[in-house]
């Protein structure tokens, strides 16, 4: 005897006692048959039988699969992508009198109701739309309430990397977040959560924003400066991530903002893990409190010789090195100093010897305070 031969059988007693249609019937043997078409097996199984009136687990739900799939295409329409995958949510009745008839006969391993609706409209809109079905990595996820006929979406994060330069001094690196979502999105910021775009951060999130859509951005800063710094030369990279995006390409590498200009800005696959190890090149303008000459200055060439030691008031200690330190002597009280070091050095307490040893204060023996610093180079290693 066939396995089909063996549950014709059990299909009629379920049918005696149940008014089921094709897709539920089918689904409750498919799996044994190896087959993917649970309404072809239920209409092979009902072939010399009445069509149920209304299904007992479903109440029809199958039939109205078409006005769900609408929803999608609709809610799908502002969206780029190539893959998806579908969830969804459904009355607890339904689960529960599917779970009635699979107890009541016996019936182990297979998909449940919720699981076959999902199947049904995946089917469904990958056959509309000729896009891919992915259930492990997709680009857009679906989430269709069948209990109060909505349709949520949501897609792939996408993580951009790029660099700026900033050639305006009073500019912001970093945005503050909106007051009333501390940054996780909400309606008085448009769920961007921050309200301004007065800051590197901003300006950039603001251009992705117009060009990719998306909510929130989540910035990864390769080195920081003051709000005084430039940021020449090459710039500074960031990395950059955008929760749910519309678009997922980008036509262009490099822009220029009102106050920052974006360069090598391409798509990748993720922001680092750990932090990215750099080394900044620095001019800055320093001031004495009692006069200098260049025989003193010399003595800043030998800041190269050991590490930098770096106290925070968390009690972390860090060693940094510089590689390079030259120097050029305005008048009496100030110097600019030029010098390569390696990145997470804090400029100004290096200056001043705030925790920081030696800094150039202790080195000169005479106090010393960082009027300004711009950098020249960010060195990815």
């Amino acid at each position: 005897m066939t396995t089909y031969q063996k549950i014709i059988p059990i299909a009629n007693q379920i049918l005696k006692k149940y008014d089921l249609c094709e897709h539920c019937l089918g689904r409750l043997f498919s799996k044994q048959l190896h087959l993917s078409s649970n309404k072809l097996l239920g209409k092979k199984l009902k072939k010399n039988l009445k069509s149920a009136q209304r299904c007992y687990i479903c109440k029809n739900l199958f039939d109205n699969l078409n006005y769900f799939l609408n929803m999608m295409l609709d809610s799908a329409s502002s969206y780029s992508y190539s893959s998806f995958s579908v969830g969804a949510i459904i009355k607890p009745s339904i689960i529960d009198r599917d779970d009635i008839v699979r107890s009541k006969y016996k019936l182990k391993g297979i998909d449940g109701i919720k699981t076959d609706i999902t199947k049904e409209l995946g089917k469904l809109f990958s056959k509309k739309t000729q896009k891919t079905f992915d259930y492990l990595d997709p680009e857009i996820v679906f989430t269709v309430n069948l209990k109060d006929e909505s349709c949520d979406i949501r897609s792939k994060s996408l993580t951009l990397s790029g660099r700026y330069v900033k050639s305006i001094r009073g500019f912001l690196q970093k945005q503050k977040s909106c007051s009333n979502c501390s940054g996780k999105g909400c309606r008085i910021c448009d769920f961007h959560g921050i309200t301004e775009y007065d800051s590197v951060e901003g300006e950039i999130s603001q251009f992705l924003f117009k060009k990719l859509g998306g909510t929130t951005a989540k910035f990864t800063w390769i080195g920081g400066e003051d709000k005084s710094s430039l940021v020449l030369g090459t710039g500074r990279p960031f990395f950059v991530k955008i929760q749910n995006p519309h678009k997922r390409n980008l036509r262009v590498s490099s822009v220029n903002l009102k106050h920052t200009k974006v360069n090598n800005l391409k798509i990748v696959l993720d922001s680092p893990k750990k932090p990215l190890k750099f080394n900044s090149s620095v001019e800055a303008k320093i001031s004495t409190s009692s006069k200098i000459d260049s025989k003193l200055l010399q003595k800043l060439k030998n800041l190269t010789q050991n590490p930098i030691v770096v106290y925070e008031k968390s009690g972390k200690r860090s060693e940094k090195k510089i590689f390079s330190i030259k120097h050029k002597k305005h008048d009496d009280t100030s110097f600019t100093l030029f010098f390569k070091f390696e990145g997470g050095l804090p400029v100004k307490r290096f200056v001043t010897g705030d925790d920081v040893s030696p800094g150039i204060s202790q080195t000169l023996n005479i106090p010393c305070k960082c009027l300004e610093f711009d950098f020249h180079d960010v060195e990815v290693k």
